[in-house]
Formats: structure tokens, C-alpha cells, sequence
């Protein structure tokens, strides 16, 4: 298939490397353009507009930033901006193009998104995704899936090179639905482990093993195990795998959700305050485990 790829950061990169493996005819599309370079030099195309990209495609597979990213490489505008006439929704497809969305992005955007991408011809698939950079240069992402069950069908020869279990929750929006859902739990637990060591801390109780107690115990969540980890390693600027940038946009795009349905969210509410304190900090690009620097603070600097 001829498949047209956005965004080649962290996590578009490698999925889009494993859409080159499996012989996908692909042409590539990244706002800074020399990240193209790595997939041009293996057989891929850059293009120098998403709407380049898109033209004659049988897919197109974004993962972008947020919704200001995915808004302006669909459409070809800013919110509110002037047009460019550049976004994909301005190319012509193959006939019954699938456009994929694999970004983490507001329930409200995509519903936007699958109105304007099916009125404009196109087969309409939220697909975003749950893993780390190493899941999806292996191939092994989570894809949770809001589509037309035949749209989901066509769409599994791209599909598999990307993932190994495939989750397909209803019509599109359901699979953004329950991604910003276990985003913003992640953000809970996060919040919660970095309040447990740095109590631990406090309490004088030594910290490897407060860690290795832990990770078997009735708490022990993938999530819990893998951030008290890192925490104890004290590796948030080593390796970013998950920024607390990205974490804080992903829980305010949940909570922003949460308004929309009439949902209650005291718990998330404090944790988007310690993400927006992690930010305030200067730490929003360092990994999500710098959360824990802002636990460990006195009382007196939280008021």
C-alpha cells in the first residue's frame, strides 16, 4: 500500500521504519525536516507538506504532538488562522483512503476530525497507542482502536506491522475515549509513587528496598514498578521516554472530557496541579518521573 506518514518523533519514527519493513511504499512528512533523513536513506520519500504526502495515498498515519500539531498537518490552518491548503484533507487520495490517527489528542478534535476526514471522502480510524519508543520500533504498541469495523479490516495490513494486540473499543472516538481514560490513571499513579518515596524518604527507610518491597507487593502496576524504578535511579533527564509535558497535555485533555460527560475527577485534579508545579519548575521536558522532585518539596514551598 502507498501510505503516508506525519511526525517522526520519539514514537513516529520507529512505527513509521516498521511501515518501510513491511514493504509499504512510504512517503514521509515531519515539521523539521531532517528527521527524514534516517527513513529517506531505507527507501522512504519526504514530503515537504502533509498535503505532498497525502496525495495519491491509500492511508495516511499521523502521531503527532497535540491537537495544535494534528489540526495544522490535517487541515492546513491554524485554529482560527489563516489556511495554507497544505493539510491532508486538501490532497487527493486513492479511493477509499484510510486516515489513521495514532496521536494522543481531545475527545472534542478527533470528534471534529471524523466529521470533517468522512465528509471529505476518507475512511476515519483513531488509533492511538499505548507503548514506549523501543514497543513501537519492535512493533509491539498497544492500538486502541475507535473505527467502522470494516475500516478497522482494511486497515490491518498497516495495522500489524505496528502492534501486537489490537483493541477495538466502538465507532471512532472510542478508542481516544479510553486512551485519554488509562492516560490520565497512569498520571494518578505516577503522582502517587512519587508521594511514596519521598514519604519513604522522610520516614528514614532505605530506598532500594522500599523500591524492590514494592514492585511485589498489591500496588505493584506495571506503571508503579517501572516509575519507582527510574525514580530511584534518578534518570528523568537521561532518558525521556515520556515527558511530563506530554503527560500534563494528556490529562488536561482528559479532564477536559471528564467535563464534557459530567464526570468527577478529584484525584486527576490534583495530579494535573503537581504536573502544572512540575512545569512552573522548568521540568516539563524531562521525563515524567521528575514528578517526584516536586513531592519531595518541604510543606511550606507548596503553599
Amino acid at each position: 500500500m502507498r501510505v503516508a506518514f506525519l511526525g517522526l518523533g520519539r514514537m513516529g519514527s520507529g512505527m513509521a521504519g516498521r511501515l518501510l519493513a513491511a514493504g509499504h511504499d512510504l512517503s514521509v512528512w515531519n515539521r523539521t525536516p531532517s528527521r527524514t533523513d534516517l527513513l529517506v536513506a531505507l527507501g522512504a520519500t519526504a514530503a515537504a507538506t502533509p498535503r505532498e504526502a497525502a496525495g495519491g495515498a491509500d492511508a495516511v498515519v499521523a502521531m503527532l504532538a497535540d491537537d495544535h500539531a494534528s489540526r495544522r498537518a490535517w487541515l492546513g490552518a491554524d485554529p482560527g488562522g489563516e489556511s495554507h491548503a497544505d493539510g491532508v484533507l486538501d490532497a487527493t487520495p486513492n479511493p477509499g483512503a484510510l486516515a489513521i490517527e495514532c496521536s494522543t489528542l481531545s475527545h472534542g478534535w478527533v470528534s471534529e476530525l471524523t466529521g470533517r476526514a468522512t465528509a471529505a471522502g476518507w475512511r476515519y480510524l483513531d488509533c492511538p497507542v499505548t507503548g514506549l519508543p523501543d514497543a513501537a520500533a519492535s512493533g509491539r504498541l498497544t492500538l486502541l482502536v475507535g473505527a467502522d469495523a470494516t475500516d478497522l479490516d482494511a486497515a490491518r495490513p498497516i495495522l500489524e506491522p505496528l502492534s501486537d494486540k489490537v483493541i477495538h473499543f466502538g465507532a471512532p472516538g472510542a478508542g481516544t475515549a479510553y486512551k485519554l481514560i488509562v492516560n490520565l490513571l497512569g498520571a494518578i499513579q505516577i503522582g502517587s509513587a512519587a508521594e511514596a518515596l519521598a514519604l519513604a524518604e522522610r520516614a528514614g527507610l532505605d530506598l532500594a528496598q522500599v523500591v524492590d518491597a514494592l514492585s511485589t507487593s498489591q500496588a505493584a502496576s506495571p506503571q508503579v514498578v517501572r516509575t519507582i524504578r527510574r525514580m530511584l535511579a534518578d534518570d528523568a533527564d537521561a532518558e525521556v521516554t515520556f515527558s511530563g509535558r506530554l503527560r500534563r497535555k494528556d490529562a488536561a485533555y482528559a479532564l477536559d472530557l471528564a467535563r464534557a460527560i459530567g464526570g468527577r475527577t478529584p484525584f486527576a485534579d490534583v495530579s494535573l496541579a503537581g504536573l502544572d508545579a512540575l512545569l512552573a519548575a522548568g521540568r516539563g521536558d524531562a521525563n515524567e518521573t521528575a514528578i517526584i522532585e516536586i513531592a519531595r518539596r518541604a510543606p511550606e514551598e507548596h503553599r
